[in-house]
Parts: C-alpha cells; structure tokens; sequence
C-alpha cells in the first residue's frame, strides 16, 4: 500500500485525490443530518450509488456464486444491496464521534468469552481478540474499552494514502494504541503483548503469506500469525464480534468462547468455522464486497481478480 502520495505515479495521485474528495464530501454532506437519519442514508447512498458504480454488487455476486452457488437468485440480488448498505453504516458510524460511542457502549455483551477475557486479566495473561469485517467490527473494540479493557487494534493501510490519514485519525478516536500492519507496527504489537496487553485484529482478509483454509467449503488464505502469537506468548484467543440489530441502528456483542491451544492452523481454522457459521445466520452483515477468494500461488479460485 502506498504510505505517500509522493511515492504514487501523477495520474494514479490525481485519481486517490479525487476519489477522497468525493468520499469526505459525501460524509461530511452525510454528517449534517441526524444520527437516526443520517446513518441509513449512507447505507443507501453506498447501496444505490456508490456499489453499482464501484462495481461492488459484481463483486458481492462473484463471491456468492463461488461458495454459494445454490443460493436463490432473489436472495442473492437483495444481499447485492444490503451488503453495500451495511458497509455504508458502518463508515459514516465511524466518523459519527460521540453518537456512535454512545450506541457501542451501550450494546449489551453475550457469550462466554467475556467472562475469558476478564479470567486472563485478572491473572495478569494477555489476550488476542479475533473479529472479522462482519456488522461494525469497531463496536467491540469500543464497547470493551468502555468497561474498562484497554486495547490496541492492529489495522491495514487504506489503498488510498490521502484517505488513509484521516481514516486513521477517525478510528483512533476509538482508542489506542494502533498498529499499522508491516514489521514496524508488529514488533510495536508484540511488545504490547508481550507486556499483558490486549490487542485486537481482524482476521479475514487475503493474507499474503498465509496458509490455505477452509472458508464456506472453498480455499481462503489466512494468516496464522495470531495463533502464533498466541501460543508463543500464552495468550488467551477470543472471537468478538458485533452483529447489527433489525433496528440498523444498535448491536450486540457476541463473544465466543477461547480458541484452545492447539497448533496454528487448527485454531485459525476454529476462527473460520465460527466467523462463517455466524455470517450464515447474518449473511447481509459480512463484507462480501472483498476479495476474500483471491489467488495465490496454486490455491486461488478467482483468477484476474488481483
């Protein structure tokens, strides 16, 4: 990912620069209305506007018929509409400041994992928390720290350096400490581990350099470096994840019970089972639109889709 505009070709630079104004003055325009309004509108916007344009709904289609393929095409055109609605609420939630912190922290938590979580703090042990681009995956990370459970979050540079910027500055008003994927920001990660910290990651997109497993029955490249983490510094796994309500509006927190210590691919495929068997009761709250079946070496399944 470009870390500057500097280091982008002229034409690719005026594209990025572009693409930022339209995206900071379609929130900006966004944020001038009321949350209750303000919220569906995006989603709308995204869903009717932004996806057709972006090419997301074919993007949400491809992956559908690839894992999916006997899925009802009725169902499958109104998942072409809802996924891209659900990825608008959740960016305008996120630069909603103080009205989306109030939501977040008022969702209630359930699950045995709460109770892990507060066990290995307790005792002083550090804990991975394990989410996925599923509802609001910053609704946790702000709902946790809210009850007293600082965190660090470990996050992917945006494609787009000059959105980038205050993409990060936005979710850093969640809580920090932040932890840019790369080397740098995984020694600052591990340190903060290895210190009992908390830290949170998301764990479902294409990982260069990952390992091949299973995700709605098809090859997904994974990274298994949390695992790793996990067992080389004795921390607890945890999946959390945030799952919007019919409202649209508020969530709940589901936090699953430990991941037990195994070896890396077998928690990191615990962490697919469980993130896919929730998607399958919410499949219009996962982010279909990315290219989560991309190939690498002689494992992908979407060729030209780089």
């Amino acid at each position: 990912m470009p870390e500057h505009p500097d280091s982008l070709s002229q034409g690719a630079r005026v594209r990025y620069y572009a693409g930022n104004l339209v995206l900071r003055g379609l929130i900006g325009a966004t944020l001038a209305v009321p949350y209750r309004w303000r919220v569906p509108a995006m989603g709308w916007l995204v869903s009717r506007v932004v996806a057709p344009l972006a090419g997301l709904r074919r993007r949400v289609r491809d992956n559908l018929a690839l894992v999916c393929p006997e899925m009802p095409v009725a169902e499958v055109n109104r998942l072409c509409r809802a996924v891209p609605d659900n990825a608008g609420r959740t960016l305008i939630e996120l630069y909603s400041g103080a009205e989306f912190l109030r939501r977040a922290h008022a969702a209630p938590i359930t699950g045995p994992g709460l109770a892990a979580l507060e066990a290995a703090r307790a005792e002083g042990r550090p804990v991975i928390l394990m989410t996925g681009h599923f509802g609001n995956y910053d609704v946790a990370r702000a709902g946790l720290i809210h009850r007293g459970h600082a965190m660090g979050a470990l996050y992917r540079r945006m494609a787009n350096p000059f959105f980038n910027e205050h993409y990060v500055r936005t979710i850093s008003g969640i809580g920090t400490p932040m932890f840019e994927q790369g080397r740098r920001g995984m020694i600052e990660m591990v340190r903060h581990l290895k210190g009992g910290g908390i830290i949170a990651i998301v764990g479902d997109l294409h990982a260069h350099g990952g390992r091949a497993l299973d995700f709605f029955g098809k090859p997904a490249v994974t990274s298994v470096v949390p695992a790793e983490l996990a067992l080389k510094h004795g921390a607890e796994m945890i999946p959390v994840y945030a799952v919007r309500k019919p409202d649209g509006l508020n969530f709940e927190i589901e936090m699953h019970a430990p991941i037990v210590h195994s070896d890396a691919e077998t928690m990191t495929q615990a962490i697919n089972d469980g993130l896919e068997e929730l998607v399958r009761r919410h499949m219009d709250q996962w982010f279909w639109i990315h290219r989560r079946w991309k190939p690498w070496f002689d494992v992908g399944l979407q060729p030209g889709q780089d």
